[in-house]
């Protein structure tokens, strides 16, 4: 292989990754025009179209999709290699790619990111917040945070933090207009505020009944969202019913803003990871981010 056109490889990856060039460019800090170009000047030497543009989208063809398959393992090794190279130094360092949903996020990196800078200074986080399920090897991550049910096979993964419940809110307000439902079937009934996932899937409320976990799928949604914090404000302002992290909305219900529901249905179960993967050597900035973090939310 001629080696001049690692970079162009590299190149084609993230653009194939990001799904268009501006966004390649931005995460590469190249233009988007010297990113075109080198995808283009890498077609030529190929003799191979590796990417369908039109103005509106960006696609692989299947030229693209073959050469992306082969070279991802092998970029992803180079990359390691790097991090590796650079944490040989003494004490960890280099940048730790994580990708994390946004209520955990919230909860668990959160409130604990300045003293971990303040710890690892020479620690570049990367955090990508989303509730897309992404597969940490080919996307080049370092770190994942998911559900326990969640997690890729082949994962190294440690518990982070307490066990979580979901639990079924509303607002003072809405039960004094609308009444208390008797009953989980009840439910149907009331107005209720569901979560979507960026795939379009909306968010099952699962609960329990004697012993047996049951999905309560009849509702009819008078409001959905997908994000959490909109949910929860919409529920503090008595539009009607919610399913949320216990852990999220503690003070709410402390405080009487919130009035939970069937709370003995809403069993707690282990709760969020953090996983890598065992096919990669663990770097000490990667273990470092995972033992921070891990051990922040033990107290």
């Amino acid at each position: 292989m001629d080696r001049d056109y690692l970079p162009h490889l590299t190149l084609f990856a993230a653009v194939a990754r990001a799904g268009g060039f501006r966004a390649a460019a931005r995460s590469l800090g190249l233009s988007p025009s010297a990113t075109s170009h080198g995808v283009a000047a890498l077609e030529a030497r190929l003799g191979a179209r590796l990417l369908n543009r039109s103005t509106r989208s960006l696609s692989l063809t299947d030229a693209g999709r073959r050469l992306l398959e082969r070279i991802e393992p092998a970029l992803a090794e180079i990359a390691g290699g790097m991090d590796e190279a650079s944490d040989a130094g003494g004490a960890p360092s280099g940048r730790v790619r994580v990708t994390a949903p946004p209520s955990a996020a919230h909860m668990l990196l959160g409130p604990h990111l300045s003293a971990f800078a303040e710890a690892f200074p020479a620690v570049a986080l990367d955090i990508l917040v989303e509730d897309r399920f992404v597969d940490i090897v080919s996307e080049r991550f370092d770190v994942g945070l998911r559900l326990g049910e969640q997690l890729q096979p082949g994962m190294v993964a440690v518990r982070i933090g307490p066990p979580q419940r979901f639990t079924i809110v509303a607002a003072p307000d809405y039960l004094a207009r609308y009444g208390r439902p008797p009953s989980l079937e009840a439910l149907a009934e009331h107005r209720c505020i569901q979560r979507r996932f960026t795939s379009g899937t909306v968010y099952a409320w699962e609960v329990e009944r004697d012993g047996a976990e049951i999905t309560l799928s009849d509702m009819a949604a008078t409001m959905t969202a997908n994000d959490d914090h909109l949910v929860q404000q919409a529920a503090l302002r008595g539009a009607g019913i919610a399913f949320l992290y216990h852990a999220r909305i503690a003070e709410d219900l402390e405080a009487g803003r919130l009035i939970e529901l069937f709370p003995e249905q809403c069993t707690a179960f282990p709760g969020f990871f953090l996983y890598h993967s065992s096919r990669r050597q663990t770097r000490p900035a990667v273990r470092a981010f995972i033992d921070f973090f891990v051990a922040a939310n033990r107290a």
